[in-house]
């Protein structure tokens, strides 16, 4: 089929603006197309613009619930087995805390501690307890202490303090020789060594305590 360009190029001219509805088929159609196409740009810049960013973000917070929901579900389907860890958790967490002297009782602890290394036969030349470190439910209570004595009986009082029924360490300790009689420094085999250390042992908090440390956070 052959297409008459002249003619098409002929019915745009001589248009009457003024009469738009006495116009050849061909601007009519163009004129449409051009109104239609002048309604989407307006509609878009003016509106749907805006409700398609809504949709993109109404879209991207169901998915976020969808996620959300499987996650919740997955817990749900295993809340009996969270229930039974919380439990062993808050037993193990009693257990500890029956390890924990309260303030009364520490005065009794120390002297446990002392009495561990006499009954050793050292010699205690310091036992300082230090001020202690406040924690977020617990406190920390560090002695210095400065004992002289042979090396078996040294380590036998680390192991005293290791196994009694409260949590007592010992920490930083520096060992040093101590010259026998006479000036020698070198000290000779079975001779006496000298333990500066820090014991720390800890105790759980006061309600008072515990309410100030609350105060804090």
């Amino acid at each position: 089929m052959n297409f008459d360009f002249q003619r098409l190029q002929g019915d745009f001219q001589g248009l009457n603006f003024n009469d738009p509805g006495s116009w050849p088929l061909a601007p009519k159609l163009v004129a449409y197309a051009a109104l239609l196409l002048g309604v989407l740009v307006l509609g878009w810049l003016l509106d749907w613009s805006d409700q398609w960013a809504s949709l993109e973000q109404s879209q991207a917070q169901e998915q976020q619930l969808r996620e959300g929901w499987v996650s919740k579900k997955r817990q749900a389907v295993n809340l009996d087995e969270y229930r039974r860890q919380l439990s062993e958790i808050n037993r193990q967490l009693e257990t500890l805390v029956r390890q924990l002297p309260g303030k009364a009782e520490m005065e009794s602890l120390l002297s446990d501690i002392n009495q561990a290394g006499l009954g050793r036969g050292l010699q205690f030349d310091l036992f300082q307890p230090v001020r202690d470190d406040i924690m977020e439910f617990y406190a920390a209570v560090p002695v210095k202490i400065s004992v002289t004595g042979s090396y078996n009986d040294l380590g036998e009082f680390a192991s005293d303090v290791a196994r009694m029924p409260r949590i007592v360490t010992i920490k930083s300790m520096v060992l040093t020789a101590v010259p026998p009689q006479g000036g020698n420094k070198a000290a000779g085999p079975g001779g006496r060594l000298k333990l500066d250390a820090t014991v720390e042992t800890y105790r759980y908090l006061e309600q008072d305590e515990l309410a100030k440390q609350g105060g804090k956070k």
